[in-house]
């Protein structure tokens, strides 16, 4: 399937797909747990970025990469975009910032594939994956050699640098009975 066939799709699916190299892949729907901490993250940064260049998205904005020569278009959970560059409505090219929300059958492959695909972005700043059974947040930083910081507990506060940007974890899994 050509880039042109799969955007002109999504536009009119009802099922969001992932793109890589010219296969295409079907996303489940998220849990209760998931969509709640997707919410609760895109409330936070979207209140915090009003007035400033960057952007949040949730759920439905494309990522672009460009992975050895093949075109890939990946759905991460929160977006955030600054680059004037980024201007098509349907995907981002330059993103500063994603978040990952973890589940059973997408965890390995946003551990590895997608931060492997991800930290090659030249503007990718900070790359989030937050788990949605327990207390855990990972964070990677461009300025920390995209070292690992672990937060896990509810007092931990995770801090991305790069939108001068901090929120608890409580308020992250705030709504959440189960974790």
């Amino acid at each position: 399937m050509s880039v042109a066939e799969y955007l002109s799709g999504e536009e009119q699916s009802e099922v969001r797909h992932e793109y890589i190299g010219g296969s295409v892949y079907a996303m489940a729907g998220g849990s209760e747990e998931h969509c709640t901490i997707t919410g609760n993250l895109f409330a936070a940064l979207h209140a915090h970025l009003r007035g400033q260049r960057c952007r949040a998205f949730v759920a439905d904005m494309k990522v672009r990469l460009v992975l050895r020569g093949e075109e890939v278009f990946y759905y991460p959970d929160v977006v955030v975009a600054c680059d004037p560059r980024d201007t098509d409505r349907y995907f981002k090219r330059y993103p500063q910032v994603l978040i990952e929300v973890l589940s059973d059958s997408t965890e390995r492959i946003d551990r590895r594939e997608k931060r492997w695909s991800y930290l090659q972005m030249e503007s990718l700043e900070e790359y989030v994956l937050v788990a949605q059974d327990y207390w855990e947040v990972t964070v990677y930083r461009r300025g920390h050699e995209w070292a690992p910081e672990i937060l896990a507990s509810p007092d931990s506060v995770l801090t991305l640098p790069s939108l001068e940007f901090s929120v608890p974890l409580s308020a992250i899994y705030e709504g959440l009975a189960r974790v």
